[in-house]
């Protein structure tokens, strides 16, 4: 064996016991470095003669190369185990099943109100809007409610500001017929040329679902709640109207005709008469049992004056229902409570 296969050997050997990255990368500068032992044989061939170059010169060179190749190979199993033992370490499971994100849903409460829109939307009834914040007037004095109305006690409210004397300021709107009011002044004033004129308006059929708010908690009350109020007002509606529109809601609502509505007399302030509206099923854990569901009436003429009407010409009657506890009548839910807890478990049932 001569020097260069010598050289080569060692450099093999050199380059085995590298355990390390580092290691091989100075075990690399002994050979192939500036001052490495390929490089000074280099550098010793200026006192060759011609000949000797040519020859000294290709076997150094296929030296280097032979060395380079041993390099590359080292600096290959040094980074294969390197990754091997970084799997090991951080070894997966590729038997466990994936993540997978959740699957969202509609909200009960969402469910049974995107219902009743579509419902009364059938029969013709618009779908009204407004703030949450509401002005007295609208909540309570444009609804024959005012200031000094005994009916205010039934209301637990929350006040946003100082309430005057005269009954203004602002508050957490306790129902959405104050949206009633809203609608109907405005459908008023688009008309107000007509109305002049002494020619007919077109008839007010609406429908105002939304959040409200009291000072209520427990088992079958919440501070914050959904209602549902609907009005019809024109020359010519009835209770005889009321009726059909509530037996052709419920019937559709519970998809059952399996059921019977009763009207109980009862008091509201912005309606008279005013009736209570129940109603029983035939069959199911529900059984003949009178459920109150509702609660509706004529609306009263200061009410209809109010929106800029004349009582004696326009007629109709307004209703408000409970959308949370339709919902439970529906689904089977006997606590409130669990609409507004956010948990997933019980949620997830709706999805």
């Amino acid at each position: 064996m001569n020097d260069l296969d010598q050289l080569v050997s060692a450099a093999q050997a050199d380059f085995a016991a590298a355990a390390t990255p580092a290691e091989l990368e100075n075990a690399k500068a002994r050979y192939l470095g500036k001052a490495g032992q390929v490089t000074e044989l280099l550098k010793g061939m200026g006192a060759l003669s011609h000949e000797e170059k040519k020859t000294r010169g290709a076997e150094i060179n296929q030296t280097k190369q032979r060395i380079e190749s041993l390099l590359t190979e080292r600096r290959q199993a040094l980074a294969e185990a390197e990754l091997q033992a970084q799997l090991k370490a951080e070894s997966l499971d590729v038997s466990l099943p994936g993540r997978q994100h959740g699957m969202g849903g509609l909200h009960p409460v969402s469910r049974t109100m995107e219902r009743i829109e579509a419902i009364f939307g059938s029969m013709g009834f618009e779908v009204a809007d407004g703030p949450e914040i509401e002005e007295d007037w609208f909540n309570f004095t444009a609804l024959n409610t005012p200031a000094d109305h005994p009916a205010r006690s039934m209301h637990d409210t929350f006040y946003v500001d100082t309430q005057a004397p005269d009954g203004s300021g602002h508050l957490l709107r306790t129902h959405t017929s104050p949206m009633q009011v809203r609608h109907a002044v405005q459908h008023v004033k688009r008309h107000a040329a007509a109305l002049a004129a002494g020619q007919a308006m077109p008839e007010i059929r609406v429908i105002a679902p939304g959040r409200t708010y009291r000072v209520d908690s427990d088992a079958t009350h919440s501070p914050m709640f959904h209602q549902c109020e609907g009005l019809w007002i024109g020359e010519n509606v009835s209770f005889k109207d009321l009726k059909a529109v509530f037996a052709d809601f419920f019937r559709n609502f519970f998809e059952t005709d399996d059921l019977e509505i009763r009207f109980r007399p009862s008091f509201f302030p912005f309606t008279e008469p005013s009736a209570e509206v129940d109603i029983a099923f035939a069959s199911g854990p529900l059984k003949g049992r009178w459920l109150e569901v509702a609660g509706s009436g004529q609306v009263h003429p200061n009410v209809v004056r109010n929106f800029g009407l004349d009582p004696e010409r326009y007629i109709g009657f307004a209703f408000g229902m409970g959308p949370d506890r339709l919902t439970m009548l529906r689904y089977g839910v006997n606590d409130l409570r669990l609409f507004f807890d956010g948990d997933l478990r019980f949620l997830s049932q709706f999805r």
